[in-house]
């Protein structure tokens, strides 16, 4: 009944079945499940599973030694929120590394239908400023401080007002809506102290936050996620109940969470970044896995040692986190045995990579998942019996429930299989809007509910996507389309080289030439002579970077990625070849 099923439909999926017959027959893929989808809230998933695993550890922070079974978890810090004055549709932002705090605001806010606002930890004043005003943020949690980020100094220049303020009555001119700081670990003028306000919430409270929660919908928004800023300004993307309560549960069952023992997943992605609130704490709350955080700041050997003493099963991790991994010296001194899986995603990941990932860290299982922030994320994910080439060369097949087409970017026509184009995505996980953004918001979803990626994609007939490159990315040198990600691919086929990234660099003739930026294996030397003499006969001519500089480094965003936007600033054409004008990410 199945394969008539599929016959008849050929671009349907089954969530948890690869497809083993090619049947797309143009490039629309929608993937069915015989699962249907949650209408739960967050709050009720989370309370579902402290029911079930009221003993079973949910959290462990081993910087700071603590765990949590999910009982101990659910608390009701969501009253004291209500208790210092916060009401449902404020905008709360959570402006930190990964600390316990975090997931616990995450959860306390989605209980009271307060708005979680996710900051990034690495922002400077200015960079503060535009999100806390962007989204008319009401309040801010935060740590006093993280490494060189002093959060509360900032905020005392951001609202010089906090110093004779009470708290919870802040009046600042530059963020006019804000009125509430709560700090996680000291106690600061014109702020509250969270463990004060986790011990705030009376009769009157806890009974108000029963009300309100009657009245709460799977529709609400929940969540504003900045997106990455990798080729442009943040925009804050909303999410509601149902966009990620869902995505995580598909993701669960993509992975195989669902039916797994003793889930163990490390955690070295940032919470602030859709990949780890979502992939890790809302996988947590819906599918009762463990969430281990190897370190608040990314610390390639912390994942190591988390992973051996820990015992966890899956890894997740950016490209680049991986590549951090793999280079560690002590790498085969872990023992990495009881690691079957993991997750790499938030930017394409080259297929040596891969399969170093699966041939020396052992990890068999290794999938690739491909979203964006505006998707809750994810909407393409391989499964664990994939083979190794699938793995490599593909981002996967579409989740369930979730449509996808490759179209013609300039027509909007359906492209036929394998033909590269504009990836289109309509479904339960595309953003209600960006927050308060209105032009912005329609330059990505049609008027019938296709969000506008921006990636170049192609589909094979089996409904595999493969990911070819960023439209903003594409380098147009002498009329011939380049896309950076091939010659990356490529690039990371020479033994020497550790990791490259390309951009296009303005160029008089040509309108744009490659610039290859490299990052050579310690020990190795490499010229850029060297480098041009591999790729010629490989690739095609006029892919074969013009310039080619060594670099320690890359500039990256908070999420691990790599800043494509700040890279292409760095890099200046001066006659006798690229000058790297930023030397701070070096």
């Amino acid at each position: 009944k199945v394969l008539l099923f599929v016959y008849f439909f050929p671009f349907f999926f089954f969530s948890n079945v690869p497809p083993s017959i090619p049947t797309l027959t143009t490039s629309y893929a929608h993937g069915i499940s015989s699962h249907s989808l949650l209408s739960g809230t967050v709050d009720q998933c989370l309370k579902h599973t402290v029911e079930r695993y009221p003993d079973r550890e949910a959290l462990v922070f081993m910087q700071d030694g603590m765990r949590k079974t999910f009982a101990q978890f659910y608390q009701d810090t969501a009253a004291g929120l209500l208790a210092v004055g916060l009401k449902r549709g404020d905008r709360l932002g959570m402006w930190g590394p990964n600390i316990y705090e975090w997931i616990l605001m995450q959860f306390a806010t989605a209980k009271a239908g307060i708005i979680l606002v996710s900051v990034n930890p690495a922002y400077q004043l200015q960079e503060a400023e535009f999100a806390l005003r962007k989204v008319q943020c009401n309040a801010v949690v935060c740590p006093t401080q993280f490494k060189s980020q002093k959060y509360c100094e900032m905020l005392r220049q951001l609202c010089p007002e906090m110093e004779m303020a009470s708290p919870g009555g802040i009046k600042s001119s530059r963020l006019p809506d804000l009125h509430t700081v709560i700090v996680t670990d000291s106690q600061q003028p014109g702020a509250f102290h969270l463990k004060d306000v986790m011990q705030a919430g009376s009769s009157q409270h806890l009974q108000q936050l029963q009300d309100l929660q009657k009245n709460l919908s799977c529709d609400d928004p929940i969540n504003i996620q900045f997106t990455s800023g990798t080729t442009g300004k943040p925009k804050g993307a909303t999410l509601t109940h149902h966009n990620i309560v869902n995505n995580a549960y598909f993701i669960g069952m993509r992975t195989g969470y669902n039916w797994r023992k003793n889930v163990r997943i490390c955690l070295p992605v940032p919470l602030y970044h859709c990949f780890g609130s979502v992939g890790g704490g809302m996988v947590m709350a819906v599918h009762g896995t463990t969430v281990v955080f190897p370190s608040s700041g990314y610390d390639g050997h912390a994942n190591l040692v988390a992973m051996e003493k820990e015992k966890c099963t899956f890894v997740y991790g950016t490209p680049t986190m991986f590549i951090d991994m793999l280079s560690q010296p002590d790498l085969a001194k872990i023992d990495l045995s009881s690691v079957e899986g993991g997750i790499s995603a938030g930017s394409p990941c080259p297929p040596e990579v891969i399969r170093k990932i699966i041939n020396i860290m052992g990890i068999k299982e290794m999938l690739i998942g491909y979203g964006t922030t505006e998707n809750s994320p994810v909407t393409f994910c391989g499964f664990p019996i994939d083979s190794v080439e699938r793995k490599t060369e593909t981002v996967g097949c579409i989740c369930p429930h979730t449509e996808a087409k490759v179209v013609n970017p300039t027509t909007g026509v359906i492209v036929p299989v394998g033909a590269q184009g504009e990836l289109l995505i309509r479904g339960y996980c595309v953003m209600l809007e960006y927050w308060k953004d209105d032009e912005k918001t329609q330059e990505c979803i049609t008027k019938d509910r296709w969000y506008k990626t921006g990636d170049i994609a192609s589909l094979d007939a089996y409904g595999y996507c493969k990911i070819e490159g960023r439209i903003k990315d594409l380098i147009i040198r002498g009329g011939e389309n380049i896309y950076p990600a091939e010659i990356e691919q490529f690039l990371h086929t020479h033994p020497k080289i550790q990791e490259a990234q390309v951009v296009g660099v303005k160029d008089e003739r040509m309108g744009e030439e490659v610039c290859a930026c490299i990052r050579i294996k310690t020990g190795q030397e490499c010229t850029a002579e060297e480098i041009k003499a591999y790729c010629k006969g490989k690739i095609a001519h006029y892919k074969v970077p013009r310039y080619i500089t060594f670099v320690q480094g890359y500039p990256l965003t908070v999420t691990g990625k790599v800043s494509h936007m700040r890279l292409y600033e760095s890099c200046c054409y001066s006659g006798n070849g690229i000058i790297i004008k930023n030397k701070q990410f070096l």
